[in-house]
């Protein structure tokens, strides 16, 4: 598989931020917008390119914005980078993902992009999140947490490849198979 679009579309830039609990459980969104309506993820959002917003600073804002949580940079671990070609087939997606280093306090609740909800880490497979994040994003996340990790997923067609680009150690060609 080509590791260009077989077509310009327009490309999004996101982060995804990665809270935990004092015992471990995950902050978790219960989508009722697009994209991924009804699905779980994590908490964040679009970057304001306009603005020149930087991955970290849309990082330090979604916090601030979804969960009322007042956090430093510094305070964030930049655990992967995932692009995605061909997203439904309509868009490009460029994610940031970071990880809160410290624990965070934050009550369930409901606000106009979904409910936040806590979850183990053991019942995370049990809820309806994108097959993307389920075979790939979670388990490339799981696998290099505290460190770093690019990845590239072509989702044309319907179909999905990936392959892990950075670090350099693990690169691979392209798969369908979940994240090994």
């Amino acid at each position: 598989m080509s590791n260009t679009p077989q077509s310009p579309l327009p490309y999004r830039i996101a982060v995804l931020c990665y809270l935990f609990d004092e015992e471990g459980n995950i902050l978790l969104l219960h989508r009722r917008k697009e994209p991924n309506i009804e699905l779980y993820s994590p908490i964040g959002g679009k970057l304001e390119q306009d603005l020149g917003e930087s991955p970290t600073a849309t990082a330090v804002r979604e916090i601030a914005e979804e969960v009322n949580l007042t956090v430093n940079p510094d305070q964030l671990h930049l655990t992967g980078i995932v692009s995605e070609t061909g997203f439904l087939d309509s868009m490009h997606w460029l994610m940031f993902l970071y990880e809160l280093t410290v624990p965070a306090n934050v009550l369930e609740g409901t606000f106009d992009e979904g409910r936040l909800e806590w979850h183990t880490r053991d019942n995370l497979m049990n809820l309806p999140i994108p097959d993307t994040d389920r075979n790939v994003i979670w388990p490339l996340f799981w696998r290099y947490r505290h460190q770093f990790f690019m990845a590239h997923l072509n989702c044309q067609n319907n179909q999905v490849q990936w392959r892990i680009e950075q670090p350099a150690a693990d690169t691979t060609n392209w798969t369908t198979d979940p994240a090994r």
